[in-house]
């Protein structure tokens, strides 16, 4: 058994110490219908909604985020556990059928310790992985290499969603 690769994302560290916005991105997202395509909306439904994250860590990077504003888990409704849950197992499922990744990373980070780049809005993460996914782009050069535009990669699982 080899030993495990971390996953490495440097060019995150400028969202992460960046000069953040008054407001909250992810509520945005509850009553802008305006541009889906420019929103990175993957699908609403009733309590939660599935997007593309803008800062991925791979392609097809996805997030789940309930429309109320609440910072842990604990504070979800019975209903917003399980939309998130079932909407993160569509997600993954189509996530499968297009991609065929070897694997994922699916979780939250709780808790601006933890990582989280929203810490009073939280969002679970789909990430797909394909074994080799990580190089030297990343370490070395502190460049990612996302194979598709991200308008596309939106249009692509929007239209394969199930």
């Amino acid at each position: 058994m080899s030993e495990p690769r971390p996953l490495w994302a440097p060019w995150r560290i400028d969202f992460i110490r960046g000069a953040k916005e008054n407001r909250c991105f992810l509520c945005d997202k509850k009553d802008d219908l305006s541009s889906p395509d420019e929103d990175m909306m993957i699908f609403r439904g009733q309590q939660v909604f599935v997007i593309l994250n803008r800062f991925p860590y791979n392609s097809g990077h996805l997030m789940v985020a309930p429309y109320r504003h609440v910072g842990d888990i604990a504070e979800l409704t019975t209903e917003e556990q399980s939309e998130l849950m079932s909407m993160t197992i569509r997600a993954k499922q189509t996530l499968d059928r297009l991609m065929n990744p070897q694997g994922f990373n699916i979780g939250f980070n709780l808790g601006l310790a933890a990582g989280a780049g929203v810490a009073d809005h939280i969002h679970l993460h789909i990430v797909p992985r394909w074994n080799g996914d990580t190089n030297f782009m990343p370490v070395i050069g502190d460049t990612r290499v996302v194979p598709e535009a991200l308008v596309q990669t939106v249009k692509l699982i929007r239209d394969a969603w199930v």
